[in-house]
């Protein structure tokens, strides 16, 4: 049995791992489908009709499934982590309810239309409802991200004892709902959801394109679809890749500004250093050193200085301070440490493949190059990966806050809240969220195995011809 301080804190992790996905595909999924739905409406070409109300399907899948779990996550702050909830409930509670009120509702009400509206409402009605579906889904990561990029670098802020409770009162909204850290995030993270679903566009094109046969000179109505699906990802691809590569570079600096700590355990520096190594490939040369990573003990490729230079915006000799230095206790310096290895990998990947892609469209060998098709395949769900690895070093990277600097997590866990019934609910969320997941697969991919609905009465050609079926049949 769990004590109730890492039950609760396993399960919110299990919950939130789980739920973003959700959110990822609906918030990358919205300008694709605001796209689709203007070209629908100003092109007579089929295909942007068979786009939208394909990816269509997944979005409203997404979005109903990452509702319910979503609607979870709020209940575990009273459940688990009420005397959190007690100490910011002031300014945390707010962003929250606004997200429930303006966003959630703007989503939801457009979000009938938008889906089964096509038919009956006028082509400025539906554009409407296609672009107020998007931006509710954008604002609900607005507020959110307030509320979470608030707990990284809290201001505008007061402490105070009410009922013999600590609480923080709200002075500031400005300088709170603003905080520094918030505009880092919310690019950060949306340009990361962009990318995900761009990737998952991709790879699924790329799987029907590979495994159907469908060149260039094919002319059913599926290939085009695939064709038209994979070009479209692939200029996304060429301009969020690049954008998260750089814009992540700058955020890190943005880190060690603000949150020295996380960023020494994000390199894995104990002893405060200069000319610390950026290691983009690292290989633990002793088990001890999977579980215990510093940098100076590591095989692998890296940067020299590279650490020190993304820490001072371009010094390779700037000093970095050890976590030795800090009187806090560390965070898990292993998780956070080969997460954000992980994430990093994941991006130079993305870019390098973005730009295959664009140099293979160039010569035209775009739907002959089956090496490139298997690589997004593969890629399809790694956006999602380095969105789930890049929370990791976000959250755990924090501990021991869950207020940076204000109040530690073991102490925010509810207070009547006992080691059997947290280890009894980690244990139910497990079983309920594993089914839920494996549900939502298993419809994605009936969507996606169903292919692009018939447009004019047409069945949809099939991209991969059934087992036993020949030409002649």
């Amino acid at each position: 049995m769990l004590d109730p301080v890492s039950a609760s804190r396993l399960q919110f992790a299990l919950t939130t791992i789980v739920h973003i996905i959700f959110p990822v595909m609906s918030m990358g999924l919205a300008p694709f489908l605001i796209y689709f739905t203007w070209k629908d409406i100003r092109s007579d070409a089929p295909v942007y009709e068979q786009l939208r109300r394909f990816w269509t399907k997944i979005f409203a899948v997404s979005f109903v499934v990452g509702t319910v779990t979503g609607i979870v996550l709020e209940f575990e702050f009273g459940t688990n982590f009420a005397a959190f909830s007690t100490t910011a409930g002031e300014l945390f509670g707010g962003p929250l309810a606004t997200e429930g009120m303006m966003a959630f509702m703007l989503e939801a009400t457009f979000l009938g239309v938008f889906v089964f509206g096509r038919e009956k409402a006028s082509d400025a009605l539906y554009m409407v409802s296609a672009v107020a579906v998007g931006l509710g889904t954008w604002l609900s990561a607005v507020w959110i991200l307030v509320a979470n990029s608030w707990m990284q670098t809290p201001r505008g802020y007061e402490l105070a004892r009410e009922s013999g409770h600590l609480v923080v009162l709200l002075v500031d909204p400005i300088a709170a709902y603003a905080n520094p850290r918030f505009p880092w995030m919310f690019v950060h993270m949306q340009n990361a959801a962009v990318l995900s679903v761009a990737l998952f566009m991709a790879g699924v094109a790329a799987y029907h394109i590979w495994r159907g046969g469908i060149g260039a000179d094919d002319g059913g109505q599926s290939a085009e679809f695939w064709r038209k699906t994979l070009k479209i990802a692939i200029v996304v691809l060429l301009v969020t890749a690049p954008l998260q590569v750089i814009h992540g570079d700058a955020y890190g600096r943005h880190v060690y500004e603000t949150q020295p700590q996380k960023f020494a355990a994000m390199e894995a520096v104990w002893e405060t250093d200069s000319y610390v190594p950026e290691y983009i490939f690292a290989i633990p040369t002793s088990l001890d050193d999977l579980t215990d990573p510093r940098a100076k003990e590591l095989f692998g490729i890296g940067i020299p200085g590279g650490a020190s230079w993304l820490a001072s915006g371009g010094d390779p000799q700037a000093q970095i301070t050890g976590l030795n230095e800090f009187e806090t206790e560390s965070p898990p310096v292993a998780i956070v440490f080969w997460s954000f290895r992980l994430m990093v990998a994941a991006g130079f990947w993305f870019v390098l493949l973005a730009f295959w892609a664009g140099y293979r469209w160039l010569t035209g060998e775009l739907y002959d190059d089956d090496l490139l098709h298997k690589a997004f395949v593969v890629s399809s769900l790694l956006g999602i990966f380095a969105v789930e690895v890049g929370w990791i070093v976000t959250e755990v990277g924090r501990q021991p806050w869950v207020i940076q600097g204000v109040l530690k997590t073991s102490e925010g866990v509810s207070a009547g809240l006992s080691g059997l019934e947290a280890t009894i609910t980690l244990v139910g969320f497990v079983v309920v969220y594993t089914g839920l997941l494996a549900l939502y697969t298993y419809v994605v991919q009936r969507i996606i195995r169903n292919g692009p609905p018939a447009i004019d009465g047409a069945e949809p050609a099939q991209s991969t011809p059934s087992e036993g079926v020949t030409v002649d049949d």
